[in-house]
């Protein structure tokens, strides 16, 4: 209706805000609206290469870890597509990324409150009337409170501005551009992160069928698996979001600066099936066209014409030998990371949120924008906290916490209990 004031309006449908809108459902009383600008539901849509897996367990669905008896889990999922004793023997924790993408996507179309198609334009805050206006390509909505769930997009280094296309793409782009690839003679990766070996591991094993060199560089000291200890996943906890919220902006970020390999490293298991790959490729002293090359930097790239098309000249700094030296290849795969970025949708709200001195914004605890103001309207983010959050801000496993203290502060009330305590180990001392 044209004239209703929802109580929230979500602004991006990825799988934290899609969350959010499923254990809003069962809440009577509470309307809510989720905008998204893709035609429908896609994560990562790709890179969801055949055989990789999402890296946390399918508990860390939307629904289970906040209210396990929903409708909306991932065996309910199952049991729904008759796969419920496929899963059970399958006997694997880690579910397959398309499974996730599809098990997202049965959500999303059992949720009225999800509007796909729906690009937000603007954003602008009516003080005298108490409520948010939302404008979209084609309606105007009005809320009482916003959730941002925009979520990262690709980062691309300076030097490679402006380049992108065919023969130089993210890695996000990876399934849709892999066809050209094939006709390659070299292909260079640049990156270090479980998307970089993925890509790698999946032209690898097509690298006798094609021909193709295959370079993989990073700047990062190796090829490094992601920290996957007991007692390093702890560190995905509510108990460590308390812990790391509470301490200074200077110390947060110098703790982040130091925990890379807590969410940005390669699984075991990837690291090993390029590694048995290699070893088969060179028995009997074969030696595959293959170089995996750290501790390099790219500074520039230079664009070469040859009687066979373009080709890259790349320029890099060793970062500990400090020497330079240049590398030349027909494709590059740019697997550099994603980046939060700020939505020009809120540009009409911009005076009303605090940022701190890095432009960044400032995140209560409970997931709200400290305002310049006070209001009784609020505005909550999503995976936009990680400077005051911590490393668990990405976490498709602290999603349904999240969405709880959310929707708990929404409505004043406690509706889905958040535990203090839930890791055995304690994270600083008592004041």
């Amino acid at each position: 209706m044209p004239d209703e004031i929802y109580e929230l309006i979500g602004v991006g449908l990825g799988p934290f805000n899609l969350g959010l809108a499923a254990l809003l459902e069962p809440i009577s009383g509470v309307n809510a609206l989720f905008l998204e600008q893709k035609p429908k539901f896609e994560w990562h849509r790709g890179l969801l290469i055949e055989g990789t897996t999402i890296q946390v367990p399918f508990l860390a669905d939307l629904v289970t870890m906040a209210s396990p008896s929903s409708r909306f889990s991932f065996l309910s999922y199952l049991q729904a597509q008759s796969r419920l004793y496929h899963f059970y023997f399958l006997e694997h924790f880690h579910i397959p990324r398309r499974e996730y993408n599809h098990y997202c996507q049965w959500v999303a179309e059992q949720l009225e409150s999800c509007r796909f198609g729906e690009r937000v334009e603007a954003i602008s805050w009516q003080e005298s009337l108490g409520y948010f206006e939302v404008k979209t390509q084609s309606s105007t909505y009005r809320c009482r409170n916003l959730v941002l769930g925009v979520g990262s997009v690709p980062k691309v280094p300076p030097c490679f501005q402006g380049l992108q296309g065919e023969d130089i793409f993210h890695s996000a782009e990876f399934l849709h551009q892999r066809q050209p690839l094939h006709n390659s003679q070299s292909i260079t990766i640049i990156g270090s992160g479980q998307s970089a070996a993925e890509v790698f591991n999946e032209l690898l094993q097509e690298q006798e069928t094609y021909g193709y060199r295959l370079d993989w560089h990073t700047r990062s000291s190796g090829f490094l698996p992601m920290e996957y200890s007991k007692l390093g996943l702890e560190h995905f906890s509510p108990d460590y979001i308390h812990y790391f919220h509470a301490l200074p902006q200077e110390k947060r970020d110098r703790l982040l600066s130091q925990q890379h390999l807590l969410y940005k490293g390669i699984s075991f298991s990837t690291i090993a099936q390029i590694y048995d790959l290699l070893y088969e490729r060179s028995v009997a002293g074969n030696t595959p066209e293959v170089r995996l090359l750290p501790l390099v930097e790219v500074k520039e790239v230079e664009v070469l014409t040859t009687p066979n098309g373009k080709r890259y000249r790349l320029g890099y700094r060793h970062l500990h030998q400090d020497k330079r030296f240049t590398h030349e290849t027909d494709c590059i795969i740019l697997a550099t990371g994603y980046h939060h970025q700020i939505p020009d949708c809120i540009d009409g709200i911009r005076p009303l949120i605090q940022w701190d001195n890095q432009g960044r914004y400032c995140v209560n605890f409970d997931y709200r924008l400290a305002l310049t103001q006070d209001s009784p309207n609020q505005i909550f983010i999503q995976n936009g906290e990680l400077h005051t959050h911590g490393v668990g801000a990405p976490d498709l496993g602290l999603g349904a916490y999240r969405n709880s203290v959310i929707i708990n502060t929404l409505m004043g009330r406690t509706i889905y209990p958040v535990q203090r305590r839930n890791v055995f180990q304690q994270f600083g001392v008592a004041s």
